[in-house]
């Protein structure tokens, strides 16, 4: 089971790129988002998001357990599901979804208030993918303000 298990939580193992393992699941995020909108409504991107959270909550939480140490830098799910929530709902194409990927990396790394402290109490994999879907949160929310300021995305 531990392959499948690995296969997921690095978001089929570019979790395992040397340099920026983060950056590597962010596009993988970005690029199932392309994919999954072209077929999917809303509300299935919606659905698509909440699996992707609760497979990817539970993945983490046994991959930390062959990694040996809590949020392994290879368990880069939470950034894929961080990325689909980022762009969902939103009237944008490629240059918004490209927008997106850098505010979500600002974000994600940066971690402002609340999404630090969240990471640091919330345990297990439930807490790995938490602090990225609210990065993807907090981007989304940028993207609509930038949009209503009537910035062409």
């Amino acid at each position: 089971m531990k392959g499948p298990i690995l296969f997921l939580a690095t978001g089929a193992y570019a979790g395992y790129v040397p340099v920026a393992p983060g950056t590597a699941g962010s596009l993988v995020g970005l690029g199932v988002y392309a994919a999954a909108a072209r077929h999917l409504s809303t509300a299935g991107l919606l659905l698509l998001i909440a699996v992707l959270f609760l497979v990817g909550s539970w993945a983490a939480h046994r991959a930390e357990s062959y990694f040996a140490e809590k949020d392994p830098g290879a368990i880069v799910i939470d950034e894929v599901a961080g990325m689909l929530v980022s762009l969902w709902a939103l009237p944008i194409g490629p240059a918004g979804w490209i927008a997106g990927f850098f505010l979500f990396r600002a974000f994600d790394i940066v971690k402002p208030f609340p999404i630090r402290t969240l990471e640091r109490r919330i345990p297990g994999g439930v807490g790995v993918m938490f602090d990225d879907v609210l990065a993807g949160v907090y981007t989304n929310l940028s993207l609509r303000l930038l949009l209503a300021a009537g910035v062409p995305l």
